[in-house]
């Protein structure tokens, strides 16, 4: 992964940086219904997953955009050339969860076969991690409530670091007429993220997806 720094004195955005890092430290959340109409009956004749897809549907369209993937390291500012999904697997035996990631390809079928790799090696073990060392500097958080279609989500952390990337997190698809919809939030810091950035991730999404149907 490449770290780039930001000079905050040319940077269009570096007041808006201060002010929302400094000053009035603010996030924000939203939550929309993304038409996923035909995308499971596309992937499964595909061989495709629809949980990988997921995760790598959200990263490539977040990776298109510098303020997503703005970080503090070694107190300099600046972004990382992509991120890397960092998500929840689900224990059935005793209704716990473990986080894993892995590491983003722009080649689909690559990143599903690593994930699918990750699932069979570490899914089984428990703890906050199942997986062995520790997340990269460049994960970001993207789940899913499968068993809950929700109409608003948040998630706020309350550890005091500085953390600009998004948090994504995806419901249970609920049909609509004709239309199979995913409820998806979005938690942001302002200092970084506007909604301007956000109509254009949407936007790029969609068109990810369907050009898989």
């Amino acid at each position: 992964m490449i770290f780039t720094p930001i000079d905050l004195q040319t940077w269009p955005r570096g007041q808006m940086f201060w002010y929302f890092s400094q000053m009035a430290p603010t996030g924000w959340s939203i939550t929309v219904d993304v038409d996923v109409t035909g995308l499971r009956t596309a992937l499964k004749a595909k061989g495709y997953r629809f949980f990988p897809v997921y995760l790598w549907l959200v990263t490539k369209c977040l990776n298109e955009q510098i303020e997503f993937k703005v970080a503090r390291k070694d107190d300099i500012i600046g972004y990382y050339d992509t991120l890397t999904p960092l998500y929840a697997s689900f224990h059935e035996d005793d209704k716990t969860f473990s986080l894993m990631w892995t590491e983003f390809d722009n080649d689909l079928s690559v990143f599903h076969r690593q994930y699918c790799d990750n699932q069979q090696r570490y899914a089984r073990n428990h703890g906050v991690l199942c997986q062995p060392g520790t997340p990269p500097e460049n994960a970001y958080t993207v789940s899913t409530l499968p068993w809950i279609s929700f109409r608003h989500f948040a998630v706020h952390s309350y550890e005091n670091k500085p953390y600009y990337f998004p948090s994504v997190e995806a419901g249970k698809i609920r049909t609509v007429g004709d239309c199979e919809l995913l409820p998806l939030s979005l938690t942001c810091h302002h200092a970084t993220t506007d909604g301007w950035h956000v109509r254009l991730f949407l936007t790029r999404l969609q068109q990810e997806i369907d050009a898989l149907k």
